[in-house]
């Protein structure tokens, strides 16, 4: 998966789609991202207790990666994501990620 945790986004398809948000949690299993107050759904919660009300949650659900672009902190524009591969100065190879439009370094 290319997006990570902390990322800048900007969602491209669905009911949210033109909004930007920073990614909280991510599943690479599924190859879902999770957004706060992104895609929301309400859910009916029981009481737990003797004399406690029931409620009604705001919950957000994880979505498919795909719908999502990565905002490139140097142009500020949404990018896809390239890789190179560079030696550090261990001589070990690194795999670092890039912006396609101004060729940045992404962390």
């Amino acid at each position: 998966m290319k997006l990570k945790k902390g990322d800048k986004v900007k969602i491209i398809k669905g009911k949210d789609a033109g909004k930007t948000g920073t990614i909280s949690r991510t599943f690479p299993k599924n190859n879902t991202i999770l957004i706060e107050g992104f895609n929301t759904y309400k859910k009916n919660r029981k009481p737990r207790k003797e004399g406690e009300k029931g409620q009604i949650v705001v919950l957000s659900r994880p979505f498919c990666s795909s719908k999502a672009m990565l905002i490139c902190p140097k142009c500020g524009k949404p990018t896809r994501i390239g890789f190179i591969i560079e030696t550090d100065k261990n001589n070990k190879k690194v795999k670092i990620r890039i912006c396609h439009k101004c060729k940045a370094k992404l962390n």
